[in-house]
């Protein structure tokens, strides 16, 4: 018996990410159509007890879980940590008097309850004192209602989430009617038309991220660069020293710490200090969805038994939000970065094995389950294999992320 886990981010007022909603699945019995998502969530969480644990999915952050009304009159929510989870509620489940008094229960208990998909319907009203958030989709209702139905509430102690939020515009605009928390694709896209010119200071980055690129590794060139950039430097030993490579390991030098990370993981590394670099008033949560996209490509890449080295399903995994951090389009990004043309035809043209990789990271990451099952076919890999890679590159991603 599989579990799997998505999750989305959900940021504050300051773009940050402080939660995630995570979207559940059990394996090939979730693929087909026709079976309610609400009452599988529920069914695996009872099941399987989340296998996978909340905190190695949310990086210690609480997770929003949907649940149906049988879960949630059952109490099912009880087998969880009020304090790492939000018990969300959406607007389809029927309406009866357990429920409400399944909530009231979980309020007393310390639970964090939100009404998901809120809409606005006055027969919630009764469940108003045991709601600590209201998440609202704004692309489903126009702002006029929204803001009467925020004026209404203004004396209740409760916090509106605004769901798929896709533009800066819509950022600002919700931020005024007094939205505090944010879910939705907004963070991953230009805040304004304007093209970032790359600084002089720069220089030094995009000259490695050439060397990245290529099969041929020049260790001294490498080591130069490294050698005039103590902030470089210091990065690197922060990367040897990370979880993820084991016990520490004492470095003598800089030639040293070169040889000791190896050619294939440190192109890796230098595709990070790229996107890291480039990344400045960007938030977070683009630098944690590209490590996810990059492991995810790179061991999928791995499993059809391509060639590691240059490692182009990495790179193209981590540029993948690229475009939006530079605030130009993906053509002109192309014509800045030496890349290896497989990635770049994968990131502009969408039309090689590559970009199937990618296609396959965006279902899962979007909880696409029928998505991602057509394209693991389509690749010849088995999809429990494709969800397992995915999840250990999020807990990659979350390892990494201390390395910056």
């Amino acid at each position: 018996m599989y579990s799997y886990i998505a999750r989305q981010p959900i940021l504050n007022l300051g773009q940050e990410t402080v939660a995630f909603e995570l979207l559940f699945r059990d394996g090939e019995h979730n693929s087909f159509p026709g079976i309610c998502p609400d009452k599988a969530t529920s069914q695996i969480i009872v099941d399987n007890q989340l296998t996978l644990g909340i905190e190695d999915v949310t990086g210690a952050m609480p997770a929003y879980i949907n649940f149906h009304a049988d879960a949630l009159i059952h109490h099912f929510p009880s087998f969880l940590d009020p304090k790492k989870i939000v018990v969300e509620i959406l607007e389809d489940v029927p309406f009866s008097d357990e429920l409400l008094q399944a909530c009231k229960s979980l309020k007393q208990k310390g639970y964090t309850l939100a009404l998901g998909d809120h809409d606005f319907d006055e027969k919630w009203d009764v469940f108003l004192p045991f709601i600590d958030i209201i998440k609202v989709d704004v692309l489903d209702v126009n702002v006029l209602k929204i803001s009467r139905f925020l004026a209404r509430l203004k004396d209740h102690k409760i916090t509106f989430l605004a769901e798929k939020v896709e533009t800066l515009q819509q950022f600002e605009q919700l931020k005024v009617l007094g939205f505090t928390m944010f879910q939705g694709y907004f963070f991953a896209k230009p805040e304004m038309m304007k093209k970032r010119n790359i600084l002089s200071s720069k220089k030094h980055i995009l000259d490695l991220m050439e060397h990245a690129s290529s099969e041929q590794f020049d260790f001294e060139a490498i080591s130069h660069i490294f050698s005039i950039d103590v902030g470089l430097t210091y990065k690197l030993l922060r990367f040897i020293n990370s979880p993820g490579y084991g016990p520490s390991k004492e470095i003598s030098s800089l030639k040293h710490a070169l040889i000791y990370i190896g050619d294939i993981e440190l192109k890796k590394f230098i595709a990070l200090l790229v996107l890291a670099d480039l990344n400045e008033s960007k938030p977070d949560e683009i630098i944690r969805v590209s490590l996810v996209r990059a492991k995810f490509c790179e061991q999928i890449s791995a499993m059809k038994k391509d060639s590691e080295n240059p490692p182009k399903a990495f790179l193209t995994g981590m540029l993948s939000h690229i475009d939006g951090v530079l605030d130009q389009n993906i053509t002109a990004v192309m014509e800045i970065l030496p890349l290896h043309r497989e990635i770049k035809k994968a990131l502009v043209q969408k039309d090689n094995y590559l970009a199937k990789y990618l296609e396959l990271s965006f279902a899962i990451e979007k909880g696409n389950w029928m998505l991602a099952k057509v394209i693991s076919d389509s690749i010849d890999l088995k999809e429990e294999l494709c969800l397992d890679a995915y999840h250990d590159a999020i807990s990659w991603s979350d390892v990494m992320l201390t390395c910056q």
